[in-house]
């Protein structure tokens, strides 16, 4: 027997009927030989963390575009505690923790570079608008690996689709994930918004901290444990009282956070980095990576550029713009030296 085989049984034998068994999957769009060793499911999380998209994450904003310091969270590291919430609550819950692992992994590599500052710059820019989520699926399906993409399974391209807004993902284990995004990001923006001296923790309203706790940790457990103590079916939910209070805790961080005119002052300069980026290679497309000139020749000039910019690092872009639109100071180099002095002579 494989070992693959002998961890489906014990999938069987372990998970919640509620559960999605790798050996259930609905499988990937190009079949391929299974693995001996691992489960479909532990396939797609090991091929997300091996592309390229899921390294750059390490220089891409989470909420303050490159700040300084050591300790504030980009986007690869906020990928990271969605992983851990969402492994967690799947683990108690006897669901399937490799596919919640997956889509936890792959649910951001469609994220622009300046966070949702450069989310919202393409989405203004974009014939039919630009979506962080759609994007991440079409990096799984198409623009890795040289345009082959990560062939991954139904359930793990399902969850990364509906990881956010609309339709909620057909698994529990998605579904997880949605939550697992929302705990994490409000909790360590909070995190980092204390270190910036944004706010303090004194400033969120007692009658929240109350209920959910006075630090990032004691937080995260309280809204971690009320889902998994008050699921039941297929159903994942919060107590009433606990999800009243993270809603105002949400409502808390969109006034004092996420519109401070203070902590986004530099997102001013965004879009008109981004669109200036955008209209220059819409007219330069010969400047564009190989596979994304064959894009432009397959899908249009407008989809080849919005995945080039969109797939930026912060700095890739800023540097890009600068060596675009920032002249340099002209200088003589060695070599143009020795040349002037032999011809002088």
């Amino acid at each position: 027997m494989y070992i693959r085989q002998q961890l489906e049984q014990n999938e069987k034998a372990i998970l919640s009927s509620y559960a999605c068994l790798s050996v259930n999957s609905r499988g990937r769009e190009r079949s391929e030989e299974k693995c001996p060793v691992r489960t479909e499911f532990q396939r797609d999380r090991d091929r997300i963390i091996h592309c390229k998209s899921f390294r750059r994450l390490k220089h891409k904003t989470q909420v303050f575009l490159s700040p300084e310091g050591d300790h504030y969270r980009t986007r690869l590291t906020h990928t990271l505690e969605v992983a851990q919430i969402a492994r967690t609550i799947a683990r108690a819950l006897q669901l399937n923790e490799d596919l919640t692992e997956a889509i936890s992994l792959g649910h951001d590599l469609g994220h622009t570079p300046f966070g949702h500052a450069g989310e919202r710059a393409l989405n203004d820019i974009v014939p039919n608008g630009f979506r962080h989520y759609e994007q991440s699926l079409r990096v799984v399906k198409k623009l890795e690996k040289n345009g082959k993409g990560l062939n991954l399974t139904y359930e793990t391209r399902n969850g990364i689709l509906c990881h956010t807004k609309g339709k909620e993902a057909d698994t529990l284990e998605g579904r997880i994930v949605r939550l697992a995004d929302r705990i994490a990001y409000i909790n360590h923006d909070i995190d980092d918004a204390v270190r910036a001296e944004i706010i303090s923790e004194r400033d969120i309203p007692p009658q929240i901290s109350r209920i959910l706790g006075n630090t990032t940790n004691s937080r995260i457990n309280t809204l971690v444990l009320s889902i998994i103590n008050n699921t039941h079916t297929d159903e994942l939910k919060m107590s009433p009282d606990i999800q009243e209070a993270f809603d105002k805790l949400h409502g808390f961080m969109f006034d004092s956070v996420y519109s401070n005119s203070y902590a986004k002052q530099e997102e001013k300069k965004v879009p008109q980095l981004i669109e200036l980026l955008y209209t220059y290679f819409r007219q330069h497309k010969e400047l564009l990576p190989k596979e994304n000139m064959l894009t432009a020749e397959k899908e249009g000039i407008d989809r080849a550029v919005c995945d080039y910019i969109s797939g930026m690092t912060d700095h890739f872009a800023t540097e890009t713009f600068k060596n675009i639109f920032i002249p340099y100071a002209w200088q003589l180099n060695t070599t143009d030296k020795r040349r002037t002095k032999n011809a002088d002579t």
